[in-house]
C-alpha cells in the first residue's frame, strides 16, 4: 500500500516503473517466442528440402530388392560418426539403411501415418536434435518407407540464446531510458507545482504577499483564487483590528464617565469595582480580537525597532517610579509576528515587572536553539511555584492590594498560542519573577 503522505511525483515515478516493469517483460517473451518459432520454422524448412535430397536417392535394387541411399547427401558430416547430422530410411520390416554418422545406433522413428512430422529428440551421445520424418510410398513399390533426417540444434539453440541476450539487454537499456525520460517528464511536468509551494512558502514565511501566476492555465487559476483569499483575509483582519480600536476608543470615554459618577451612588465602591471589572474585561477581549488572525499573514519586523516605543515609553516610568530599566535587544533579530501583536506582549510583561520590582527590571532579547528567547526579569518579591499557574489564569490576581493583574499575562498567553509559543514563569536570578518567551524564528506551524 503506498504512504498517504507520498509526493505525486514519487507516485507518477512508481506507476510509470511498474508499467516499465510489467510491458517490457511482456513484450520481450512476445518477441523472443515468435523469434524462436521463426527460426525453428526455417530450420524446419531447410530439414525439409535435405529430406526431399533423400528421399529423392533412395531406392530399392531391381535384382536383390535391396535398399539403396546415396552415403553423403553431399555433407561430409553425415560420414563422420556421431557428428549430429544422421539420416535413417526403412521400409518396416527390418530393412533399415544409416548414415555412416549413425554407426550402430538407431533414430527413434515412430509409425507415424503418411505426412511429415517435426520434433525434437535425443541423439546416441544425449544430444538434442531435430528431426524431420517422412512415411511415403514408393512407385513399384508396395511398402512403405520410413524416412528420418535428424540434425543438430546446437545452431539453432545458440542462435535463439544470442538474440534473446541482445533482446533482453536491448530491453533493459530501452527500460533504463524510459524512466529516465519519464522521470524528467515527471520532474519537468510538476515545475510549476513546486514553484506555487515555493510561493506559498514565500508567503507563510512573511516576505511576500501574493503568488505567481505566470503558471499554466490549471494552476493560474488556482494561485489566482487564492491570491483572492489571501486579499480578502487581509482585508478583514485590518478591518477586525480597526473594529476593534474603534470600539475600545468608543468605551474608554462612558467607562470613564461612569467612573467619575461613581461617588454619587450609593456604594461607589462596589460600582467602581465592577467598572474596574468591565474595563478589564473590555481590554482583554478586545486585545484578542485585535491579535487574532494575524498569525497566519504575519510579515517578518525587526524585534528592535518594533519595541522602540514601547521600550522608550516604559523607561519614562522606570524613572518617575524610581527603577533602573535595562534593555538588551538583539540587533537586527527579525522575528514572524505581527508588530502590534510584539509590542503587545513585550508592553504588557514589562508593565507587570514595574508594578512589582523594587529598584531594577531587565529585558533581554536573544536567539537559542533556532528560537527566540525573550526574557523580562524584576527584584520584586517574586512569586511562589504554585501560585505561578494561576498567574496566567484569566484575569486572576494574587495581591488585591497593589495596581494591575494578571490580565496581561493572560493576554501575552493567548498571543503566544497564535505564534506557537510558549510563556513560563520561573524564579528570576535578580531574586523576583522571570517571564520567558520562547517564539520560533521560522514563525508558526
Amino acid at each position: 500500500m503506498i504512504p498517504a503522505r507520498w509526493s505525486l511525483a514519487r507516485r507518477l515515478l512508481l506507476a510509470a516503473g511498474v508499467l516499465v516493469l510489467v510491458i517490457l517483460p511482456l513484450a520481450g517473451g512476445g518477441l523472443a517466442y515468435t523469434f524462436r518459432q521463426t527460426v525453428t520454422a526455417s530450420f524446419d524448412e531447410r530439414l525439409d528440402s535435405m529430406s526431399r535430397v533423400l528421399l529423392a536417392a533412395v531406392e530399392r535394387d531391381p535384382r536383390s530388392g535391396r535398399l539403396r541411399a546415396a552415403p553423403a547427401l553431399g555433407d561430409a558430416r553425415f560420414e563422420r560418426v556421431f557428428s549430429g547430422w544422421y539420416w535413417q530410411v526403412g521400409d518396416g520390416r527390418g530393412e533399415t539403411r544409416v548414415s555412416r554418422s549413425l554407426w550402430d545406433q538407431r533414430l527413434p522413428l515412430a509409425d507415424a501415418s503418411a505426412g511429415v512430422t517435426h520434433r525434437d529428440i535425443s541423439g546416441p551421445r544425449g544430444e538434442p536434435l531435430r528431426l524431420i520424418e517422412r512415411r511415403v510410398r514408393v512407385a513399384g513399390d508396395p511398402r512403405p518407407l520410413r524416412v528420418g533426417l535428424a540434425v543438430s540444434r546446437q545452431a539453432l539453440d545458440d542462435e535463439v540464446a544470442r538474440f534473446e541476450w541482445l533482446l533482453w539487454l536491448s530491453l533493459l537499456a530501452l527500460g533504463l531510458l524510459l524512466l529516465g525520460g519519464l522521470a524528467a517528464q515527471i520532474r519537468w511536468g510538476l515545475a510549476p507545482l513546486r514553484r506555487l509551494h515555493a510561493d506559498l512558502r514565500e508567503v507563510e514565511a512573511g516576505r511576500a504577499e501574493r503568488l505567481g501566476t505566470r503558471l499554466p492555465a490549471e494552476l493560474s487559476e488556482l494561485a489566482g483564487a487564492m491570491n483572492e483569499v489571501l486579499t480578502r483575509d487581509r482585508r478583514l483582519i485590518e478591518r477586525g483590528r480597526a473594529a476593534a480600536g474603534n470600539l475600545a476608543h468608543a468605551l474608554k470615554t462612558p467607562i470613564s464617565v461612569l467612573g467619575t459618577l461613581s461617588g454619587r451612588h450609593p456604594e461607589p465602591a462596589r460600582l467602581r469595582a465592577e467598572l474596574k471589572r468591565l474595563d478589564e474585561a473590555v481590554r482583554h477581549h478586545l486585545a484578542r480580537a485585535s491579535a487574532a488572525g494575524g498569525a497566519s499573514l504575519a510579515g517578518r519586523v525587526r524585534a528592535d525597532e518594533a519595541l522602540a516605543p514601547v521600550v522608550d515609553g516604559l523607561s519614562r516610568l522606570a524613572e518617575r517610579r524610581g527603577i533602573e530599566l535595562d534593555v538588551e535587544l538583539a540587533p537586527s533579530l527579525a522575528l514572524r509576528v505581527d508588530a502590534q501583536d510584539l509590542q503587545e506582549m513585550v508592553g504588557n510583561l514589562l508593565e507587570n515587572a514595574l508594578h512589582w520590582a523594587c529598584h531594577r527590571v531587565t529585558l533581554r532579547l536573544t536567539t537559542r536553539d533556532g528560537a527566540a528567547c525573550l526574557e523580562v526579569e524584576d527584584d520584586g518579591p517574586g512569586m511562589p511555584p504554585e501560585q505561578r499557574e494561576a498567574a496566567l489564569a484569566r484575569g486572576a490576581r494574587l495581591d488585591e492590594r497593589r495596581s494591575g493583574s494578571g490580565l496581561g499575562l493572560a493576554i501575552v498567553e493567548d498571543l503566544m498560542a497564535l505564534y506557537d509559543g510558549r510563556l513560563t514563569l520561573e524564579a528570576a536570578e535578580l531574586g523576583g519573577l522571570a517571564a520567558r518567551i520562547r517564539l520560533p524564528l521560522g514563525g508558526p506551524a
